[in-house]
């Protein structure tokens, strides 16, 4: 219920925006904006018919892990594993579609941006800090057995 709340609110922002617009790219951003909105509040062939599936998710290491299941927390979403699954499986109960239009969207920036960061840190630690070359193509190739 909050969250339709919050659409209505930023629904009634967008439409003050959309009438006051200064200019053309103004207005039909605005307008672009008021309709997702209006399809997230109140979708045609509504998306609440679809039912809830069972999602697995497999993420690459313990970072994208905690990303993940802030933003699923983040959104109402509770993420679970079942025993003997792997740390870095996630499992969903969700709306297929809306979830990977919001959640996975949102989630696939924010872990471009964070792995972003961790090579710029690790290359600076490594060129700055430590004085040295990381390159790992320039690795000298040895026969196995001798």
């Amino acid at each position: 219920m909050r969250d339709q709340d919050d659409i209505r609110d930023r629904l009634a922002k967008l439409e003050a925006l959309f009438a006051r617009g200064a200019t053309e790219g103004e207005r039909a951003a605005a307008g672009a904006a008021l309709e997702r909105l209006q399809a997230r509040l109140d979708p045609a062939g509504s998306p609440r018919d679809e039912p809830e599936i069972e999602l697995q998710y497999s993420l690459p290491d313990v970072w994208a892990v905690r990303l993940f299941v802030a933003l699923c927390r983040k959104h109402g979403v509770k993420p679970y594993r079942y025993p003997r699954q792997r740390r870095t499986t996630v499992m969903v109960r969700v709306q297929q579609a809306a979830f990977e239009q919001t959640i996975a969207a949102e989630f696939q920036a924010l872990h471009r941006e964070l792995t972003t960061y961790f090579d710029e840190t690790v290359n600076h630690l490594i060129a700055n800090v430590m004085k040295s070359d990381g390159d790992d193509e320039t690795l000298e190739q040895r026969q196995i057995g001798r």
